[in-house]
């Protein structure tokens, strides 16, 4: 009998295979369900084969590895866009915000300024401040119109709540003011209650003023309004120049301690006026009111 070659040697048929995977399934179904021995070779295999999967793993975790990279990359870039955006939308921001408050400034000055024209017949420059002492004794800031201006020695400064203080120095196209609160600077005023007149001296203290020599029995009380008595021809009569904060009397000495603090501030604005020279008129002056602080 012809022997048929190894390799044309067929094995069972497919019917029988099926038969077989089918009972060796059920078995299988069977075991696990009852004897439960396969999770245990089961999770023997995954302990064996754990360090296999991890290198198959590789490949892809690099992938995924620079995919974020890239992606990081593109998100601090973009993170970075953002942020410049914001620094210029919020540079503008403050801009705008100086702009609002620099215009509401300017509305004040304006006001001031037809209110002191009305009242005085006074002309009025407006100035801008181009630098603040930093040393805290000196009391002198310097402004941007100088003689080229028309601006004159000894001329009132002014902003819209009263009096800041005096040009003292002047250059061609820039000028100093000496500030009220400077030890060396006095302004007459009179109290707007009763028009008490006074001397108002600069203490070389920031925000505080006093009144010198008047005695104890003086008729000045806590909160009263001191305005310019336009005595001496420098200040028009009638503007702002400080409020009494405090009042110290002692029985045994002659003259009270009388402490106020000036309504104007250069801290608070970039504008100021100046104001031309009042000339001392020859006639009875006038009584002129005065300018309420912050009233426009």
């Amino acid at each position: 009998m012809e022997t048929v070659p190894q390799f044309f040697r067929h094995g069972p048929g497919p019917f029988t295979r099926l038969f077989v995977f089918i009972l060796l399934s059920c078995l299988l179904i069977a075991e696990d369900t009852r004897l439960k021995y396969f999770p245990q070779f089961r999770q023997t295999i995954g302990v064996i084969i754990f360090p296999l999967q991890k290198i198959a793993y590789i490949p892809a975790s690099i992938y995924d590895q620079i995919g974020e990279f890239i992606a990081s990359f593109y998100l601090l870039e973009e993170n970075e866009k953002l942020r410049r955006i914001y620094l210029d939308n919020r540079e503008q921001l403050l801009k705008l915000h100086a702009l609002e408050a620099e215009n509401v400034q300017l509305r004040k000055l304006l006001g001031a300024v037809q209110q002191i024209e009305t009242a005085t017949k006074t002309k009025a420059v407006l100035a801008e401040i181009l630098s603040t002492p930093r040393d805290p004794f000196s009391h002198k800031i310097t402004l941007n119109k100088g003689s080229q201006h028309h601006i004159q020695l000894g001329q009132a400064v002014i902003d819209d709540q009263g009096i800041v203080g005096q040009i003292t120095q002047l250059y061609p196209w820039s000028s100093e003011v000496t500030l009220l609160t400077d030890k060396d600077h006095s302004v007459p005023v009179q109290v707007v209650r009763n028009s008490l007149r006074s001397v108002v001296s600069g203490t070389g203290k920031n925000d505080e003023l006093e009144l010198r020599y008047l005695s104890v029995n003086t008729d000045i009380q806590q909160g009263d309004l001191l305005v310019t008595s336009g005595i001496g021809g420098v200040y028009p009569p009638g503007i702002p120049v400080a409020a009494v904060l405090r009042i110290e009397r002692d029985p045994t000495g002659d003259f009270a301690q009388i402490i106020s603090t000036p309504v104007a501030g250069v801290d608070r604005n970039r504008q100021v006026l100046v104001l031309a020279l009042v000339q001392p008129e020859s006639n009875e002056s006038q009584e002129i009111p005065a300018i309420e602080p912050g009233k426009n």
